[in-house]
């Protein structure tokens, strides 16, 4: 935990004295997930049995556990992507200077779930894509929605979906959420990996990323899985 710095340190001394205040009886009162409908465009059905997504929403520490228990993802880990390999690094990504976004790639079997229905999760509660270089209590670029498609198709997707929710009007204000093809994925130093499941009580995790898991279970019941899935035992 000593390398855990910035925002997340300063906040997540915030957050226990929200914890505190929980305790005494005051219970969080659950948002309603977003209603977002599926993407009318999405890849096309084929014999592939594993692809690749890579998704940029705020800390990736929520993200990771948002798809490592989505039904279909057989890898999801937390790393860094839109700069270059030499600054992908926690203490250099916090800077904001180094292009990075904090990223998790997902790996999954598109016979089970699809990338469009990915980018659905993605949108209706794994973030807030409508805020700009923030997300919640974390600010700076690092922080981004950023969707990072490995392939014309996945960025027609992207594109075509985004479009689609921002004609809707799905939410209050556009969506904020960048495009940025041909770009590398780094993994994250391995402290950073798992860690809602390591650590489910760590004051930052209880207030903005198990919510998630509960706005999943709800919005997606039939693509929520109990257990996750890890990559500890994936590697």
């Amino acid at each position: 935990m000593s390398k855990l710095k910035g925002l997340h340190i300063v906040y997540a001394a915030i957050a226990v004295a929200v914890l505190a205040v929980s305790l005494k009886g005051i219970s969080r009162q659950a948002d309603v997930p977003r209603a977002v409908p599926p993407p009318a465009v999405d890849e096309p059905a084929d014999a592939r049995t594993s692809e690749v997504a890579v998704l940029a929403g705020g800390c990736f520490w929520g993200v990771q556990a948002v798809y490592q228990h989505t039904k279909g993802v057989t890898n999801a880990v937390s790393g860094y992507a839109g700069g270059e390999q030499r600054t992908a690094h926690y203490e250099m990504v916090g800077t904001g200077r180094t292009g990075h976004a904090e990223a998790v790639e997902v790996t999954f079997d598109p016979r089970v779930v699809s990338y469009g229905q990915l980018l659905q999760i993605f949108f209706s509660v794994a973030h807030d894509p409508t805020e700009l270089n923030r997300q919640g209590p974390d600010d700076g670029p690092q922080y981004r929605s950023t969707i990072f498609p490995m392939n014309d198709e996945q960025a027609k997707v992207a594109k075509a979906f985004i479009a689609q929710l921002n004609a809707a009007k799905i939410f209050d204000r556009p969506i904020a959420t960048t495009i940025e093809p041909g770009r590398t994925f780094f993994p994250a130093e391995d402290y950073h990996q798992d860690f809602l499941v390591r650590n489910p009580r760590y004051p930052y995790i209880v207030i903005n990323d198990l919510p998630k898991l509960d706005d999943l279970k709800r919005a997606f019941p039939n693509r929520y899985r109990s257990t996750p899935v890890l990559v500890a035992a994936a590697r």
